[in-house]
């Protein structure tokens, strides 16, 4: 028999931290190879890893919620060995050299794992065998690194696991406490709503215990909530005191992304109003035709096809700007992404080579993309590679507004809503289906010309459908 941990992988898009989102086995599971065993949230999205061995759950080693550097244990497993006194093995990502100028030095630059498989056999780390010196043992206090390419260490010997460490926990206000608490204590006290800063250690060496906290729960009174409630991913707020929600994940790489836009791309933003009446009856005969058979047809699927017709006319909206370089990059397809707001935060998508599919194979891929957004599913590989952006705040009911150009691209469109006003035709006034586009751009590599014109070839194809057969 041995013990094996699995430390969390670097899924493929260079991350360096993961939240535990939640466990899908407990202690005392057996799992085969490749069971998924927990679901994780990536800076990008919700990912759900496999376990790359088979045995018997001997432990969890991160608790729901804790966010960990990539290389941190986060399993234990029993498995089957040929040799009863096997070293434990610890199937951890290849991790590059912190020093400077290594990344092409053989082991220097991180290797990406194969999630469910784990590493090479050459790349897999073993533990120290029984006799061997033990490492030196961190300051107690000491928070995991961060950095890119850091990684947990530990001194555990080889065929056993003894109970974790109590690790550093503290409250989000200033000046708070540190404290001391295993992680399974950890993991009670969040579930009991209790804040350990609030409690009385009665442990060795100050460490809170799992009776503490049960009975400062149980105390009349006072422990206060740790976190606000969340109801699709915004906290409830009650009362006049003021609630504080940690930036992470999702959201934390959405902000840095839209400042990195908003103050490196000078954007330009134009906007029509467009007449889109015969598109209304262009998405109602499509609904009835057999080829959308059990697809659901929007206007944003016509929008998303004159955007990809459009493109063929000014190539320059599907193109990005190389500044190490100091060139313009013309994209070969077109990666159309489509931005999608999601209880975690805001996300993007894209379908590839948008441009070279019929129209419903597009509306089956939209169809695809918004279904696994909605369940928060999407995964880091489907949000690469993008070169153009529709937001469609339509579904808001907002006529329209100034999009901020998703990094990496040149254009993003924002389609507003579809909604029913007097218009004038042929001098006479009459209800017709009215929208707003408002098209940001890069200033740097489109000009006001070509944004302009592309603008209106998407306009015009929207009024009359059938100018999609010039392009």
């Amino acid at each position: 028999m041995g013990i094996q941990q699995f430390r969390l992988p670097d899924v493929g898009e260079g991350l360096v931290e993961a939240e535990i989102v939640s466990w899908k086995v407990k202690p005392g599971d057996t799992v085969k190879l490749n069971d998924t065993v927990v679901e994780i949230e990536t800076a990008k999205s919700l990912v759900e890893l496999p376990v790359p061995f088979a045995g018997t759950i001997t432990e969890l080693l991160v608790p729901e919620g804790e966010t960990v550097p990539v290389g941190t244990p986060i399993i234990a497993v029993q498995t089957e060995s040929a040799d009863d006194d096997a070293l434990t093995e610890d199937l951890v990502p290849a991790i590059p050299e912190p020093e400077a100028g290594k990344s092409d030095a053989p082991g220097g630059g991180r290797t990406a794992v194969l999630v469910g498989y784990g590493p090479r056999t050459t790349e897999a780390k073993r533990r120290p065998r029984k006799g061997a010196a033990p490492a030196e043992p961190a300051p107690v206090g000491a928070q995991p690194s961060t950095a890119p390419g850091a990684m947990a260490t530990s001194g555990v010997g080889a065929a056993q696991i003894p109970e974790p460490e109590p690790v550093v926990a503290k409250s989000n206000e200033p000046g708070s406490v540190h404290v001391l608490a295993k992680p399974p204590v950890r993991k009670l006290a969040k579930d009991l709503g209790v804040d350990l800063t609030a409690v009385t250690p009665s442990g060795a060496g100050g460490i809170i215990t799992r009776q503490d906290v049960e009975a400062y729960a149980a105390a009349p009174a006072e422990a206060p909530a740790v976190a606000p409630a969340v109801v699709e991913g915004q906290p409830v707020v009650s009362g006049r005191e003021d609630t504080r929600v940690p930036v992470k994940g999702v959201q934390k790489v959405m902000a840095q992304a839209m400042v990195a836009s908003a103050f490196t791309a000078p954007h330009v933003t134009e906007w029509i109003t467009v007449d889109v009446s015969e598109t209304m009856e262009l998405v109602e005969r499509l609904k009835t035709d057999k080829a959308f058979r059990d697809l659901k047809v929007s206007p944003l699927l016509i929008v998303a096809k004159a955007v990809t017709l459009a493109a063929r006319r000014t190539p320059i909206v599907n193109a990005a700007w190389d500044e190490p370089a100091q060139e313009i990059v013309y994209r070969g397809a077109m990666n159309l992404g489509i931005a999608a707001a999601t209880p975690r935060g805001l996300i993007v998508p894209n379908i590839k080579n948008a441009d070279s599919l019929t129209l419903p194979d597009l509306c089956r891929a939209l169809n695809d993309l918004v279904a696994v957004a909605r369940e928060g599913k999407t995964q880091p590989a489907d949000q690469a590679g993008g070169s153009f952006t529709i937001t469609n705040v339509g579904v808001f009911g907002v006529d329209a507004g100034t999009p901020i150009i998703n990094p990496g691209e040149a254009a993003i469109l924002a389609f507003g809503a579809v909604r029913k006003q007097p218009w004038v035709v042929d001098d006479q006034i009459v209800p017709r289906w009215i929208t707003t586009l408002a098209l940001s751009f890069d200033h740097r590599l489109i000009d006001g010309e070509k944004g302009s014109t592309f603008l209106a070839d998407v306009a015009g194809i929207l009024e009359d459908p059938a100018r999609a057969l010039m392009f």
